[in-house]
């Protein structure tokens, strides 16, 4: 049982974990790598840096930071939250349990331009297996994505529907999965519909019936995770209080996710917040 698990490891997961370290808390770190940072090749306006610095070195520099205080740094892929009297984090190779959650993952919505998913959002279209499986009960949906998150959100959609799907895209399927999943590698063309979704069109010019298809590209983002447990998102942002905690307790969130400048300095300020809120 941890005091508190960080999910995500750029600036604003990282300072959350230190702070939280400093005031004597048991700290988790869970990400699955650099993300941003490590496609920016040089960060010219961030304190501290007269010649600039790289992302990637920027981010190593954090994780050897957070090494040097001994909190535990778990390289893994988190799939799912929930919560009953403590938390309980999901990843691909184990569950953890802990007080607190801090959500500093980014906020990329990963969502292909396909044509047709931003229209039938809320009419076919959904991010959250676990939020709207029971609108499809007994209908027959896919699940968008070639990853362990796809995956996860299909074995959330099983028990309910009568048939689910995977379409990759045109991507590889992840190897680890059960060989019994359905599984159609085409490229998509287009989803289509009146009202609501009805079909989807591949390139190749077949086509599948379809009464929903759940987004579940790459990794879960902040967003995913909170969506999940039922916190409020606005504008594609995590709400916050002005101590950086969502609309359920115990659940935090800081970064970029949140909304507003998407710099490493307001990053940090808010991982500084929600550090020091997590004692209380």
């Amino acid at each position: 049982m941890y005091d508190v698990i960080v999910v995500g490891s750029g600036p604003a997961g990282i300072t959350a974990a230190i702070y939280a370290k400093r005031r004597n808390l048991s700290v988790l770190i869970i990400s699955k790598g650099g993300g941003t940072l490590d496609n920016v090749k040089i960060i010219e306006n961030y304190y501290g840096f007269p010649k600039g610095i790289s992302g990637k070195q920027l981010y190593t520099n954090g994780l050897k930071q957070a090494d040097n205080l001994g909190i535990e740094i778990i390289k893994d892929e988190v799939l799912n939250i929930k919560k009953q009297n403590n938390f309980e984090i999901e990843t691909v190779n184990s569950k953890y349990e802990t007080k607190t959650v801090i959500l500093a993952t980014g906020t990329s919505r990963n969502t292909p331009n396909i044509k047709g998913i931003k229209e039938f959002e809320g009419k076919g279209v959904s991010y959250c297996a676990v939020c709207d499986a029971f609108f499809y009960k007994g209908k027959d949906v896919a699940v968008l994505g070639n990853g362990n998150y796809a995956i996860h959100e299909l074995q959330e959609l099983e028990p309910v529907v009568n048939s689910v799907t995977v379409f990759t895209n045109g991507e590889p399927i992840v190897e680890n999965r059960d060989e019994n999943i359905n599984v159609n590698t085409k490229k998509i063309r287009e989803f289509r519909g009146d009202n609501k979704l009805q079909e989807v069109e591949f390139e190749d010019n077949t086509k599948q019936p379809i009464n929903g298809v759940f987004i579940a590209m790459g990794t879960a983002s902040s967003n995913d995770l909170a969506r999940k447990i039922g916190a409020r998102i606005e504008n594609n942002s995590i709400v916050v209080n002005k101590n950086m905690e969502t609309t359920v307790t115990g659940l935090f969130a800081c970064g970029d996710c949140t909304g507003g400048l998407l710099q490493i300095s307001k990053a940090v300020y808010e991982g500084t917040k929600a550090g020091l809120a997590v004692l209380k």
